[in-house]
């Protein structure tokens, strides 16, 4: 890979994963938020934002890194399998994107019930596990 090359996704692969670091922020404050507002508007409008930024942001950021960072580890002297660092990286990104895209189908179920404005809003047993899916392997990045 030409040096170009491997500079432009290097950056990009930063970018997305401070991105993916970011939308997770974003999206753990609005799990605190639904979890402990009173008000059954903020609480409806955090759980619908949530779905959002989980599926148009963090979904996104975590599958771009994941594919930038094997065509970086196959395009240059660093390799998937040659160092184990490379693999032990590979692995935790795949491990948390799968988590990710697990998690936001509750996410979804749990946003769809806080947009139906007949609902009760038994929500507590879905929003709590919003603390812990969606985290990427930011760590190694």
């Amino acid at each position: 890979m030409k040096p170009p090359l491997r500079k432009f996704l290097l950056t990009a692969h930063i970018t997305f994963s401070v991105g993916w670091l970011g939308a997770v922020a974003a999206f753990l404050i609005l799990a605190i938020a639904g979890l402990s507002s009173q008000n059954d508007k903020t609480m409806r409008a955090a759980y619908v934002a949530m779905d959002l930024i989980g599926w148009f942001v963090i979904v996104p950021c975590s599958l771009i890194t994941l594919v930038i960072g094997i065509v970086q580890s196959l395009g240059t002297k660093w390799g998937l399998l040659r160092h184990y660092w490379v693999l032990i990286k590979f692995l935790l990104t795949v491990g948390a994107t799968v988590l990710l895209l697990l998690h936001m189908n509750a996410t979804s179920r749990l946003a769809s019930a806080a947009a139906d404005i007949s609902s009760n809003l038994e929500l507590l047993p879905f929003a709590s596990s919003s603390f812990l899916m969606p985290l990427p392997p930011y760590w190694y990045c």
